[in-house]
């Protein structure tokens, strides 16, 4: 890339970013609220001091395994909106590994982080055999299944796996610490969660970018019907890149069940599966980006905590602040479009 066009990227980042803190003014004005500190407060709520960023930290990793799995079936252009079931039936697996075990060590961590990849895979998996071999759109059979895994998980916590005497939305019985994924000194992060997310990233950038797979699967996404009379096999590929993902999604719900809650609850998820989307149609799908994008909201999301807190307001806020950076770098980028092809026309 030379000087020029990454002067002009520069350029037009800032126009997304001038034109986000615009459009949050429009929406905190409403509220009563000032712009200007609201963003401040949602920032060192998220970094003013070490046990924050830690929280951020523990946020990113779910968040990054899920929107770095989003790349990989997108590579093929397929949505996987399942994401979100995925990451619930990884936290089901996960729970379901270590049930028979009253307490434990590494032998049974690794047990139940393999059980969670396996629970997101499979679940992936149907969605990419709904889209294969039944063409029904991902973006349906993903959504559908969303519900279906939230239902599961429903049904066992108020269900077989109840609390003792009680069934209630404080979830399952607590694991027992053994089983509790060692944190970073005296913050809330893990070691393991962290080495999870950076070898996500690792393998997602050798497997895309590196590999023969990575771009025969570009050549699916490209073109299916081009990628079949070249017999690159895109019906086994999409459904590798469907296993992929979904088995990173079950990891971050092993990491949500092993690193955060500690125990099986609904809101299991925290909605990291759909952020995941934000996350990879605010990157535009680039790898290098959603690290650092994901860290973003992340600090956003521990930080939202200090708005009712400090400013009275809700903490909702900040995933309208989120949504609305996300739509400022979508109206960037089609004025962007538009001005190159009326370049063209000229």
């Amino acid at each position: 890339m030379n000087r020029e066009s990454l002067l002009r990227q520069i350029g037009w980042f800032a126009a997304a970013v001038g034109l986000a803190l615009f459009l949050t003014v429009l929406v905190t004005l409403p509220s009563g609220a000032p712009p200007l500190t609201t963003i401040f407060v949602l920032f060192q709520g998220g970094l003013g001091s070490l046990s924050k960023f830690g929280q951020a930290l523990s946020v990113w990793v779910p968040l990054t395994l899920c929107s770095v799995g989003l790349l990989i079936p997108f590579t093929a252009r397929l949505w996987n909106i399942g994401v979100e079931g995925q990451v619930i039936m990884g936290a089901i697996f996960c729970t379901a590994a270590l049930r028979p075990f009253d307490g434990g060590g590494a032998g049974q961590i690794i047990l139940a982080l393999a059980a969670a990849a396996l629970g997101g895979a499979l679940w992936a998996l149907l969605s990419g055999l709904l889209r294969v071999f039944g063409r029904v759109h991902e973006i349906f059979s993903g959504l559908g299944l969303n519900f279906v895994a939230l239902g599961v998980i429903l049904w066992l916590i108020f269900g077989p796996w109840k609390r003792p005497g009680i069934a209630s939305m404080s979830g399952t019985e607590p694991l027992d610490v053994s089983l509790w994924l060692a944190k970073v000194g005296s913050l809330s992060v893990t070691w393991a969660g962290l080495g999870l997310a950076l070898a996500a990233i690792v393998l997602a950038a050798v497997l895309l970018h590196r590999t023969g797979w990575g771009l025969k699967l570009r050549a699916v996404g490209e073109n299916p019907k081009a990628a079949t009379l070249f017999a690159l096999g895109p019906r086994r590929r999409l459904l590798q890149a469907f296993l992929l993902c979904g088995a990173m999604a079950g990891l971050a719900g092993a990491t949500q069940v092993l690193a955060v809650y500690h125990r099986l609850l609904p809101s299991i998820s925290s909605s990291y599966g759909y952020t995941g989307l934000l996350v990879g149609m605010m990157a535009s799908y680039r790898l290098g980006l959603a690290p650092f994008i994901c860290l973003f909201f992340a600090v956003l999301n521990v930080g939202s905590i200090q708005l009712p807190l400090q400013l009275g307001l809700d903490s909702s806020l900040s995933g309208v602040i989120q949504g609305v950076m996300v739509l400022s770098v979508f109206i960037v980028q089609g004025v962007r479009l538009w001005l190159a092809k009326r370049g063209e026309a000229a």
